[in-house]
């Protein structure tokens, strides 16, 4: 034992002890997977140089290292501050270069899609471009109740609309504000002669105004309507007004509101823009993201908007919540003109007559300009914001600013 501590550890010329034999194969070693280690073939040890970890945190960060490397470089990163600073730094960086995408489908795929066919094999009874908005907002709607759980079905719902005074507000279910959407595109399948899925419906006569309808929903319908069945019966009637429209001549023909007679070409807009709303609602209260209709659709349903607002304010105005006209303008005379610029998606420029409606609107006649965003004017127009807090920017007669608004968030209703 002496000699051997006299003898360096390390001389080179001790050649030590043989080597072992080898030992025999063992079963998955030859390809190193399940049944061996675990290592890919000519995979040598991980890395445990620092300069050689450093190296790799750009591929780490991209989730580009192997599983060996991902495992050697964040055992490093609990040790090394610098590293771990870097890292993170790499990957807020790629956080960047990637961000989340939505879930939703791209509201243009749909269009894109049905465009890249008909180019192909032209309709044979193609949609007409007036209904074309309301067959999106259904589908987009139907895409988004497709997949909900029976919790969702029941989520509360806040309804909102602006009765003219103030603002308003009605609890639903997502169950619930579905069945009242239906129960008033009713009054458009009355007009097409079409069957009533609502039974016991006050029957559209010429007198029962959207409101007369919805009011009349809520006292019938069941405390806790069946989802599947109002969903059902909603798609089914959604799709056979798109058909019977499609399929008509339905030229000159227009659906009683009430008071309020509209042609069938606006009467779909109006329902197009409905859907789009109660839509967003049941989106709100599943927590849900929402986009706004395509750019072309959504400019129909400002513009219907827009040409509703001379007889809003002169509605307004018989009921004492406008100020009167400063002026009598013979019909088809120009007189005072509200400029109103609409940003954004859908955007352009109106002209609304603030007399009369039957005076013409001027641009050089204008008094007043407001300028707000397309999603906002829609929102003002729903009744989700107060006329006070809807316009951007606003310039010129301040009494003609706040009826036009007021006036548009008069055309809300539940």
């Amino acid at each position: 034992m002496a000699r051997l501590r006299e003898k360096p550890v390390n001389d080179p010329s001790d050649p030590g002890p043989p080597p072992p034999p080898p030992a025999p194969p063992t079963p998955g070693a030859a390809t190193g997977h399940a049944l061996g280690n675990g290592i890919p073939p000519g995979a040598g040890p991980p890395p445990t140089d620092h300069k050689v970890l450093k190296s790799l945190l750009g591929a780490w960060a991209l989730a580009a290292c192997s599983a060996q490397e991902t495992a050697a470089v964040e055992a490093h990163l609990t040790d090394c501050a610098p590293c771990a600073d870097e890292a993170l730094r790499l990957r807020d960086a790629v956080a960047l270069l990637h961000p989340e995408d939505n879930l939703d489908l791209d509201p243009q795929l749909r269009s894109r899609v049905l465009a890249g066919c008909l180019g192909r094999r032209p309709a044979r009874i193609p949609v007409p471009e007036w209904a074309a908005p309301y067959d999106a907002e259904t589908a987009r709607l139907d895409a988004l109740l497709r997949d909900m759980g029976e919790s969702e079905w029941r989520a509360p719902v806040l309804l909102k609309w602006f009765d003219g005074r103030r603002e308003r507000s009605r609890a639903a279910t997502v169950a619930g504000a579905l069945g009242q959407l239906a129960a008033v595109d009713g009054l458009v399948a009355a007009a097409l002669g079409l069957g009533d899925p609502w039974e016991d419906a006050p029957q559209p006569d010429g007198r029962v105004s959207p409101a007369d309808r919805s009011e009349a929903y809520w006292k019938q319908r069941p405390a806790a309507p069946a989802p599947a069945v109002v969903r059902n019966s909603w798609r089914e009637q959604t799709h056979t007004l798109v058909r019977a429209v499609s399929l008509r001549d339905t030229h000159g023909l227009t659906v009683p509101y009430g008071a309020l007679t509209m042609p069938l070409s606006d009467a779909f807009l109006e329902r197009a823009f409905a859907c789009w709303v109660r839509a967003g609602d049941i989106a709100e209260a599943v927590d849900y993201p929402y986009r706004p209709p395509l750019s072309p659709h959504l400019h129909r349903m400002i513009d219907l908007t827009v040409r509703l607002l001379p007889d809003a304010l002169a509605q307004r105005r018989r009921n004492g919540l406008a100020g009167p006209p400063r002026g009598l303008v013979t019909a088809g005379s120009p007189g005072r003109t509200l400029h109103l610029e609409v940003e954004g998606s859908g955007g352009g420029h109106w002209y609304i007559a603030l007399d009369s409606p039957a005076a013409a609107p001027a641009p050089e006649k204008a008094v007043a300009h407001v300028a707000l965003d397309g999603t906002e004017f829609c929102r003002l127009a729903a009744g989700h914001i107060p006329p006070e807090e809807a316009a951007a920017g606003q310039e010129g007669d301040r009494e003609a600013i706040h009826d036009v608004l007021a006036a548009a968030a008069s055309l809300s209703r539940l």
